[in-house]
C-alpha cells in the first residue's frame, strides 16, 4: 500500500477540543481525576504473532483505561453531552443498553456525577460484568440472552417510552460515540503512528470503526478501515453481524472498506496465542479482531496495520476460555457465556 498523507498545522490540531490529546499522547502522567485519566492507551507491537515479516502490526490496548475497555472514551462523550444539553433533570435515571463495558463505564462516571445509572444487559453476561455494575452502583435489568445485544436495545427502548425518568444516551445512534474516538483514539494513533496504512476493530455499535476511520483518513487517504465481524449465528461478546437485522444508526457501511467474518473457535485460539507468545490478556472480541489483522497481513506486501483490543481478559476468566479443551468437543465452545 502507499501512502498519501496530510501535512497538518499544529493550529488544526491546537483546535480540538479541550480534552484532546493535542497530537501527543501521554501514557501515564497527573490528572485531576479518574475521568481525566481516560484514553492515553499504549499501542504495543506483537510480532510474535504476525504472520508477514515484512508487515509491522501493532495493538492499541485500550483494556489500560480506567474501567478496562474502550468504552470509557464513549461513556465519557456520552455524559458530557447529557450534562451539557440539559437532558438530565431531578430525578432522571440514565439508562443504557450494553453487552457490559460501556454500562461499566457509565456507572462509574455518573457515579463520580451523584447520578442513578440503569443497565439493561443480555441475561448472560459474564459473572465478572454484574459484579463490576454491582461495584459502581448501576440498577441491573436483564434482557433474553438469546436475543443478545440487539434484545437489550429493544427492552431498553420500551423502558424509556413506559417510565419518563428514564433517559437513555444511546450510544448506538449518539455521534457522540464516533466522536469519541474521533478525537481521542485515532489522534493518539496518528501520534504514535503516523505510517499506519490499515486500521481492524471489531464490529459492535460502529462508534470506533466510523469516528477513528474519519480521522485516519483525513491523515492518510489511502488508509483501510477493517472490521471484524462474528460468523452469522454465532456470538462474540460485544461484535454483532449485521446480517442479524439491526444495524446502528451511527453506522455506514461505506465508512469501512470491508468486514472479515471470524468463528468463535477462531477468536478463542487467537486469543490463546496472544497471551501465550505477547503476554497480553486481553478480552474475547479482541482474539477476533486479532484473526482479521493476521489474515490482513497475510494478504499484504508490507505495510502497518493497528487492531485495536477492546477490553482485558479478567472480565471472561469464570468462563474458562483460556484453559479449555477447544478439541474435545465443539457444542462446549458454542456455549461459552461470552456476552
Amino acid at each position: 500500500m502507499t501512502s498519501t498523507r496530510e501535512r497538518s498545522s499544529g493550529t488544526e490540531i491546537d483546535a480540538l477540543r479541550p480534552h484532546a490529546h493535542g497530537g501527543n499522547a501521554r501514557h501515564g502522567g497527573r490528572f485531576p481525576s479518574i475521568v481525566d485519566a481516560i484514553g492515553f492507551t499504549p499501542l504495543v507491537e506483537i510480532p510474535n504473532v504476525c504472520p508477514n515479516p515484512n508487515v509491522r502490526l501493532y495493538a492499541k490496548l485500550e483494556f489500560m483505561n480506567p474501567t478496562g475497555s474502550v468504552k470509557d472514551r464513549v461513556a465519557k462523550y456520552l455524559m458530557e453531552v447529557l450534562v451539557t444539553s440539559g437532558g438530565l433533570r431531578e430525578g432522571s435515571i440514565i439508562i443504557e443498553p450494553t453487552s457490559g463495558n460501556t454500562g461499566i463505564a457509565l456507572a462509574m462516571i455518573a457515579r463520580r456525577k451523584g447520578y442513578r445509572v440503569a443497565v439493561v444487559v443480555p441475561d448472560n453476561v459474564t459473572m465478572e460484568r454484574r459484579q463490576l455494575l454491582a461495584l459502581f452502583g448501576a440498577e441491573v435489568i436483564d434482557s433474553p440472552g438469546h436475543l443478545g445485544s440487539n434484545g437489550a436495545v429493544a427492552l431498553a427502548k420500551h423502558l424509556v417510552e413506559k417510565d419518563e425518568r428514564f433517559v437513555m444516551p444511546y450510544q448506538y445512534g449518539n455521534e457522540a460515540n464516533p466522536r469519541a474516538h474521533e478525537e481521542t483514539t485515532a489522534e493518539e494513533i496518528i501520534s504514535d503512528c503516523p505510517e499506519v496504512d490499515a486500521f481492524v476493530a471489531g464490529l459492535g455499535t460502529g462508534g470506533t470503526l466510523m469516528g477513528v476511520g474519519r480521522r485516519l483518513r483525513r491523515h492518510n487517504p489511502d488508509v483501510q478501515i477493517y472490521a471484524a465481524e462474528p460468523l452469522p449465528g454465532e456470538r462474540v461478546q460485544g461484535l454483532r453481524s449485521l446480517d442479524e437485522g439491526f444495524i446502528p444508526e451511527i453506522f455506514d457501511p461505506a465508512g469501512i472498506d470491508a468486514k472479515i467474518l471470524v468463528s468463535n473457535s477462531d477468536a478463542i485460539e487467537a486469543l490463546r496465542e496472544l497471551t501465550e507468545k505477547e503476554g497480553i490478556f486481553a478480552g474475547v472480541s479482541c482474539g477476533a479482531v486479532l484473526v482479521a489483522a493476521k489474515q490482513l497481513a497475510s494478504q499484504m506486501e508490507r505495510g502497518t496495520i493497528v487492531a485495536l483490543l477492546a477490553d482485558g481478559g479478567w472480565k471472561y476468566l469464570s468462563e474458562d476460555v483460556w484453559t479449555r479443551d477447544l478439541d474435545a468437543d465443539q457444542d462446549e465452545v458454542d456455549s461459552l457465556n461470552l456476552w
